[in-house]
């Protein structure tokens, strides 16, 4: 490479116009292709060259465009690979949300038994309450009852018993008067 051919520099530019132009269509972008790959950067065809004597400059220009088509490579699939992940993700993160849903349900319906229960509870307590002043209530109608039962039968007996003394006199009164 150390003369410079005019060759060379008509070669270059051949190259830049051809990969700044954009294609025309499919078959002229294969044409160049092919055109491009038969010159290395010392303007020889690849028949030309002989075997296994390629320059520095066309070595590392290979390895570069290797190294980008790998980097390029691993992106892509770092992209679909971080795609996926994320996929993954979310999919988990639905199922989490999903069964968190379930539970809450499950807990809200819980609440709503234990709060039903509560107010039967506090109905019942209620109920119960009631139902202690009706029967202390009745507990005392009761008793009062069975006072005034007691002063009626006392009533009956002292009234008997007036009867009695009353049928008594009058028959002494007649007997008197007789």
């Amino acid at each position: 490479m150390s003369s410079y051919s005019p060759r060379t520099k008509d070669l270059t530019r051949t190259r830049k116009s051809l990969t700044e132009s954009p294609p025309s269509s499919p078959t002229d972008k294969n044409f160049r292709h092919e055109r491009l790959s038969r010159y290395d950067s010392s303007g020889e065809t690849a028949t030309e060259k002989p075997l296994g004597h390629t320059s520095s400059y066309t070595r590392r220009e290979t390895r570069l465009a290797a190294l980008n088509r790998q980097e390029q490579d691993s992106t892509t699939k770092d992209y679909k690979k971080m795609y996926s992940e994320a996929l993954r993700e979310n999919e988990r993160l639905k199922s989490r949300l999903q069964d968190s849903k379930q539970e809450l349900i499950k807990i809200r319906s819980q609440l709503e038994k234990v709060t039903q229960r509560h107010d039967r509870i506090s109905e019942r307590s209620t109920v119960l309450e009631s139902e202690k002043r009706e029967k202390q209530a009745l507990e005392k109608k009761v008793s009062d009852m069975e006072e005034e039962l007691k002063i009626l039968t006392e009533l009956k007996s002292d009234n008997q018993r007036l009867k009695d003394e009353n049928g008594a006199l009058i028959r002494v009164i007649s007997k008197l008067s007789k």
